[in-house]
Formats: structure tokens, C-alpha cells, sequence
């Protein structure tokens, strides 16, 4: 089997759901053999070992260890879902404190053993404010670490094929920023169904209000429809994150980015962007006067996360980040 590169992947959470079906997808899409798997639950971790050994993957190399500093050394990639997951009845939110301790021990693990990785994917909700957890702390470049946004826009772009009828690839321009929770911000400026603006297609404003509402309790419709929160659709599009940051085909749904500057700076949001071998770019998105306002209320309530983890002493204050991190 030709691999995309040899170079190391570490999943981080492998022993969960989400970690599991990351280490799948990267094999079975031929990523690269030397994939390691790393969590603190030792049996679930050895059984995800068994499971992937079971799979028979032509010239892998799959190692599990619970071990830091064997998981992290040499690592090129990482793909990390190594939070807890959101149950029935809780936002993302709620899992704020716990997550972003454990995302400034990933962040710090990072900065000790492999400060030359070139790609992170972080996962674990409330992502936007773990990825910027793990940024400052990793002491990596803005360009280097990344946080799933993706489904959001997935999820509108479903909701929209099925009202048309049409298939999903059909439907462009679906794209949500901000943050990725309750308070994102869901964009049909943008639009098209198999080449005609939404605008055109006779959508009412209340049911455009229902399908906005579908896709923000997108994560929430999961959990009460399957007992547990999604976990194949991240694993997949993270996956498809760091292949396009191996060199493969350019990732070009909404990433988390770091934003330095402009009327949304100093936090992760999805923004329009492509993420390739020389790390994730990012433009300022475009819409209406009221899109634009309900984005500010998703970067508002970035903020408010932000300053609360700043608050516990998870993160430094704003203007010390750069002490931290040199690169932002």
C-alpha cells in the first residue's frame, strides 16, 4: 500500500470513540503507516491496538502507549480528542474547566516533546477555547494548529440537501463561523443549491430559522439519537484536516484558526479557510449586515470563554500570550 507520507501521527484520545475511528480513517485512507495511539486508559487503549492489528493494514506500524513522552517524541502530526465528551443535557460549554486543563497538559507535551511537529488538529469540545489552550501553551505557530469546525457546516449543508431534495455535494456556500457551539453564527449569503443562490429558491424565513436551528443543535440531535456524542463525523473530517496538512487534497471547509488581529481577534474561530502542507490560511468572512451581527455575538461569547479560562489561571491574560508563545 503507498502511504502519503512515513512521517509520525499521534492520536491522542485513542481510546475513545472519536480516537479510535481517527486511527481507522487515517489507515484505511493510507495517511502514513507509523501511526501511534496514545491515552491513559490502558485497556481501552489495547483494544483499539487489537482492533487496528485485526484490521491487517498492509506496512503499518501501529503503536499504543500511555507513556507522554514515548507518544509525543518524533511526532509530525497530531490529532487530538483527548477531552470528555459531552453528554445528554450539556452544552459544550459545561465542559470548559476540565477540558481546557487538559488541553494546557497536550499544549505543554507538545512544547517538550516535539517542538517541530508540523500539524495539530484538536478536537475536544469546547474546541475553540481547548485549541487556544493548547496554542499558547504548545508554543507552536498560529498556522500549525487548527480545531475541527467543519461540522457545523456539514450539517447545514445536509439539512439544505434534504429540504431540496438534491444531493449534498449540490449544496455550496453552506458555511457557519464563529464559534463552534449554540452560539455560532450560520451564513446563507453564500448559498447555492446546484448552482442557484438560495435566495432564489423560495426558502421562507421561518424555515430558514428551523434549519439554522437543526444545525446549531446538530451535536445535540446526535446525542439523544444515538445515547453518545457524534463521533464518526469528526473522526473523519479531522482526518481529512491533517491529510490535507500531509500534502494531500486542500481542506477547504471552515477551520478553528487563531485570529491576531481585526474586530475578532485573540481567540479560535471557524473562518473561511484552507488548510495544506504549509499549514492553514484564513480570510475574513462575507455577509450581511446581519450575519456580520450575529457573528460579533459568536466572538462575544468566544471572549467570555476565553477570559474565564484566563480567570482560573489556565491561560496567561491576553497581553502576556506573547511571553508564553514567541509566535503569537
Amino acid at each position: 500500500m503507498k502511504y502519503l507520507t512515513d512521517e509520525k501521527l499521534v492520536i491522542v484520545g485513542a481510546a475513545g470513540m472519536i480516537g479510535s475511528n481517527m486511527a481507522q480513517s487515517a489507515l484505511m485512507l493510507g495517511l502514513t503507516p507509523n501511526v501511534c495511539l496514545y491515552d491513559i486508559f490502558e485497556p481501552g487503549l489495547k483494544g483499539v491496538l487489537a482492533e487496528m492489528d485485526h484490521c491487517g493494514f498492509e506496512g503499518a506500524n501501529i503503536t499504543a502507549t500511555i507513556d507522554p513522552a514515548e507518544a509525543f517524541t518524533g511526532a509530525k502530526y497530531i490529532l487530538s480528542s483527548g477531552g470528555a465528551p459531552r453528554k445528554e443535557g450539556m452544552t459544550r460549554e459545561d465542559l470548559l474547566k476540565g477540558n481546557c486543563q487538559i488541553a494546557a497538559e497536550f499544549g505543554d507535551n507538545i512544547r517538550k516533546y516535539c517542538p517541530d511537529v508540523k500539524h495539530v488538529v484538536v478536537i475536544f469540545n469546547p474546541a475553540d477555547v481547548t485549541a487556544l489552550t493548547a496554542l499558547i501553551h504548545s508554543g507552536l505557530g498560529p498556522e500549525q494548529l487548527t480545531s475541527l469546525a467543519a461540522l457545523d457546516s456539514t450539517r447545514l449543508q445536509e439539512a439544505l440537501a434534504k429540504e431540496f431534495g438534491v444531493q449534498q455535494c449540490k449544496v455550496t456556500g453552506a458555511h457557519t463561523y464563529g464559534g463552534h457551539g449554540e452560539a455560532m453564527a450560520v451564513f446563507a449569503s453564500q448559498v447555492k443549491i446546484d448552482g442557484k443562490p438560495l435566495s432564489e429558491c423560495g426558502l421562507s424565513a421561518e424555515r430558514w430559522d428551523e434549519i439554522k436551528h437543526e444545525t446549531i443543535q446538530g451535536g445535540s440531535n446526535i446525542i439523544k439519537l444515538r445515547g453518545r456524542s457524534s463521533f464518526q463525523s469528526p473522526a473523519y473530517q479531522a482526518v481529512k484536516m491533517i491529510e490535507a496538512a500531509m500534502g494531500g487534497k486542500p481542506f477547504t471547509w471552515p477551520a478553528g484558526c487563531y485570529v491576531k488581529e481585526g474586530p475578532f481577534k485573540n481567540v479560535m474561530m471557524a473562518m473561511p479557510s484552507t488548510i495544506d502542507a504549509s499549514g492553514v490560511h484564513f480570510t475574513d468572512p462575507v455577509g450581511t449586515p446581519f450575519e456580520m451581527t450575529a457573528l460579533e455575538s459568536s466572538y462575544m461569547h468566544l471572549c467570555v470563554m476565553r477570559d474565564e479560562i484566563i480567570s482560573l489561571g489556565i491561560i496567561p491574560p491576553v497581553e502576556e500570550w506573547s511571553k508564553v508563545n514567541p509566535k503569537l
